[in-house]
């Protein structure tokens, strides 16, 4: 029996479906891929990318040299670029702003084929400790409002480099929905004296059907209304805005649950096309954000999501914006669910 449930979070509509299972060739299976000895990420070939903005490499070795843990590049085909002028015209009802922003690329690791599920803590720690660097750089231009972190693992999730990597895109303006999400965030916690993610944080203790580990300040749970099947949310119960504030310690229970979370997906799901990202707030105030931004602590929570691409959608979900999914979240949950 299908289920059409709340996204309270997302302010949308999911359809849990598990009839739709069975529907013909509606898993989207990924293909092997092969190392090309070509592959601009891969160690040795640090001359391929433009020069490195930071990394993480031996005390010994030079920039744009071997020896590195985790580096940062600019994206060769950047959405948006540093060097373009921060300025906005207009043409009749029409508004452009010049493609001004930031476009990194997070190579995770020198290892062509060393997925996300293969990990060790250390290697997330890694992972999680240079984005945690280019954010608190990024935060110091004032024109760079939003900054979305994003991974894109696997061709059915969209990425175009088989190499593990990661990117970041840093925009002049604050993204309509997010804005939006700030607004209806603000209006939940004058109502209920707390913000939704917060909420959200007691309904799934208190059920904890949905639960699958814990670590720390951290747990993972399959979300009641998850938009895809096995997706997973990491939320914090410390009142953390994101990524950037997380000390030493914090990182490395982060570091440990993910660990954690990827090692039984990979049981249930192999290596799998996802999609992962981070919720921030706004990293300075501005016009869209005026009346939101001092508040940014009540309506804003840490929050990191783990997406699987292993089923294709349609046009009724994109016309929509209503997904289906066809396994319901408990009983992924139940499937996903570290033991102690």
């Amino acid at each position: 029996m299908s289920e059409i449930r709340y996204n309270l979070l997302d302010d949308r509509y999911v359809i849990i479906a598990p009839e739709r299972l069975h529907r013909p060739d509606y898993m989207a299976w990924r293909k092997e891929e092969h190392i090309d000895k070509n592959c601009p990420f891969c160690e040795g070939n640090e001359v391929m990318t433009p020069s490195e903005i930071y990394a993480i490499r031996s005390k010994e070795s030079k920039p744009n040299a071997t020896s590195w843990k985790s580096r940062v590049v600019p994206n060769l085909y950047k959405a948006v670029q540093i060097e373009a002028p921060n300025h906005l015209s207009s043409h009749g009802i029409y508004s452009t702003w010049e493609g001004f922003g930031a476009h990194e690329v997070i190579i995770d690791t020198p290892l062509h084929h060393h997925s996300m599920v293969t990990w060790s803590s250390a290697e997330y720690y890694y992972w999680l400790s240079i984005m945690q660097q280019r954010l608190r750089d990024l935060r110091g231009d004032v024109r760079l409002l939003y900054i979305s972190l994003f991974k894109n693992h696997g061709v059915n999730a969209g990425a175009t480099q088989s190499h593990p990597h990661t990117q970041l895109i840093a925009l002049p303006v604050v993204p309509k929905s997010i804005v939006h999400f700030l607004e209806r965030n603000y209006r939940y916690f004058q109502e209920h004296g707390r913000g939704i993610v917060e909420s959200i944080i007691t309904q799934e203790e208190h059920d904890g059907i949905r639960i699958i580990a814990t670590e720390g300040i951290f747990f993972a749970f399959c979300p009641y209304a998850s938009s895809y099947p096995f997706e997973v949310m990491i939320v914090t119960r410390k009142e953390i805005l994101s990524l950037e504030q997380l000390d030493i310690d914090e990182l490395r229970s982060l570091s440990t649950l993910l660990q954690k979370v990827f090692g039984t997906m990979s049981v249930q799901l192999g290596n799998f096309d996802f999609n992962l990202s981070f919720l921030h707030p706004p990293m300075h105030r501005s016009f869209d954000t005026m009346h939101l931004y001092d508040h940014r602590h009540q309506v804003c929570r840490f929050v990191l999501r783990i997406t699987p691409r292993i089923y294709r959608h349609g046009g009724f979900e994109l016309s929509t914006e209503t997904m289906i999914n066809p396994v319901a979240p408990e009983e992924c949950a139940t499937l996903l669910k570290v033991n102690p």
